[in-house]
């Protein structure tokens, strides 16, 4: 099996670390804007689409920081992170994305999806 790629999204919030980590990090939250419906059993969240499902395991998290999951069946190496950077000059949260695809034209289908989902956390946001 080939190495991912690993990529990096940013994208600027006018919003409290609080009010984005929650929508990062919790069921409810994650379930507004990045799937239909989310559960949590112990330390696994299942992400519902449209009928389809796919599970992920929560690797590490910290309060108004970062959040960090890996696909289930997914290599060790390979998660995705949602981390939170709050520039002290102007107050503005960023939410930099690490993600991994499998090549440079599933990245930019990646990178495209991402771009609709954070523009949909964005208006449920109010922002």
């Amino acid at each position: 099996m080939a190495e991912k790629i690993r990529y990096e999204l940013e994208y600027t919030f006018k919003t409290s670390p609080k009010v984005l980590y929650y929508r990062l990090a919790t069921a409810s939250g994650l379930s507004e804007w990045f799937a239909d419906d989310v559960k949590v059993q112990k330390n696994i969240m299942t992400f519902s689409w449209e009928g389809s499902e796919q599970a992920a395991e929560i690797l590490d998290r910290k309060d108004n920081a970062f959040a960090k999951y890996r696909w289930v069946g997914d290599d060790e190496d390979y998660f995705f992170e949602f981390k939170l950077n709050k520039d002290e000059l102007t107050g503005d949260l960023a939410l930099i994305i690490t993600d991994f695809a499998d090549d440079d034209e599933e990245k930019a289908d990646d990178i495209e999806l991402w771009d609709t989902q954070v523009q949909e956390l964005k208006r449920i946001l109010g922002l």
